[in-house]
């Protein structure tokens, strides 16, 4: 009995081949009841083509033909080519298997330049280079391209996953340490609009009493929480400034708080300083990178190797808190 399963086993990947010499002399006759057109309709059906497969790793003999047409469709069926698409954009290009919808500006300069924000690629090209021209200087640069677009979206997408939801015991990152709103109708603090009061035990980080009713809208707690950490922020920048300017021995003038979305800070020959108030969401160490660098701009107009070694001189650890900054996006606030 265990002879005829294993024979019938072997049978089943790897059937008999009939004696041609038996049949041509009257070999053996068929096993009873059965005749031999029986047997020819009986005989397995090989599971195997041997033709068109290939052995699999860790896997002795071919794939079953079914395996084989699963695998079969090209990879490039399978998948949606990546897609980038600027809001502004008038032109598309194929870079590598991408995609890349740009928002193309003609302007008055000698090369093309382009950028990476959030939005997607934008060019600036002179009004003399032709179309392919501009397509042609997109695809050399295409591998660095690609990469700073696919560095943006996931920085949109890890933002998009920190949205705050405007409500009482809604929680944002203040000076790297989440801080938790809590509505206060009484108004029971001292100080404009709200006040920060350190964490109580047992509580993770410090909270904002807002002096707002619990049926406030989300559009009423975003503003004013908003409105509280810009004057904290000019507070918190105005120190740090007075802090690392003597030590690059340079006199800034004024400060300005900017809104820009993809922009922390710039700063003007005539000592005028803009910071982005959103960089109160980052810890202390990479808010003084920041105002190290706009002030190192006071002494030197561009970001030469002199450039960063004025700021190295205050921030010595400023590759780091650099690129932290760029990795660690801040909380969306719409």
């Amino acid at each position: 009995m265990m002879q005829r399963l294993v024979q019938l086993a072997l049978d089943l990947f790897d059937p008999p081949v009939p004696d041609r010499t038996a049949s041509a002399a009257g070999g053996a006759p068929a096993p009873s009841g059965s005749s031999a057109q029986e047997n020819k309709s009986e005989r397995p059906v090989p599971l195997i083509d041997k033709a068109h497969s290939a052995p699999e790793a860790g896997v002795k003999g071919p794939l079953p033909v079914a395996s084989a047409v699963l695998a079969a469709p090209a990879l490039s069926s399978l998948l949606s080519p990546a897609e980038f698409r600027h809001p502004q954009a008038n032109r598309e290009v194929l870079l590598g298997d991408a995609v890349v919808a740009y928002a193309l500006q003609r302007v008055r300069r000698r090369s093309i330049g382009f950028t990476v924000g959030v939005d997607g690629l934008a060019v600036r090209a002179p009004t003399w280079v032709t179309l392919p021209a501009v397509d042609a200087a997109l695809r050399e640069k295409s591998g660095w391209i690609l990469r700073k677009l696919d560095e943006a979206r996931t920085r949109q997408q890890r933002s998009e996953g920190g949205r705050i939801t405007w409500a009482h015991g809604a929680q944002l990152p203040y000076l790297g340490e989440p801080l938790t709103v809590v509505l206060d109708p009484t108004h029971g603090f001292a100080g404009k609009g709200g006040a920060l009061h350190p964490a109580c035990e047992g509580a993770t980080g410090a909270s904002l009493r807002i002096g707002l009713p619990h049926s406030a809208s989300p559009a009423q707690i975003r503003d004013a929480v908003q409105a509280w950490l810009m004057r904290d922020a000019r507070r918190h920048f105005t120190t740090r400034l007075d802090h690392f300017a003597p030590l690059l021995d340079v006199r800034w003038t004024s400060l300005r708080l900017s809104s820009a979305q993809t922009r922390w800070g710039s700063a003007k020959a005539d000592g005028s300083i803009r910071l982005n108030w959103r960089l109160l969401h980052y810890r202390p160490a990479i808010i003084d990178y920041v105002v190290a660098h706009e002030l190192a701009h006071l002494r030197v107009m561009d970001h030469s190797p002199r450039f960063w070694g004025t700021v190295a001189t205050v921030v010595p650890d400023y590759p780091v808190l650099r690129h932290a900054l760029r990795e660690q996006p801040a909380p969306l606030w719409e």
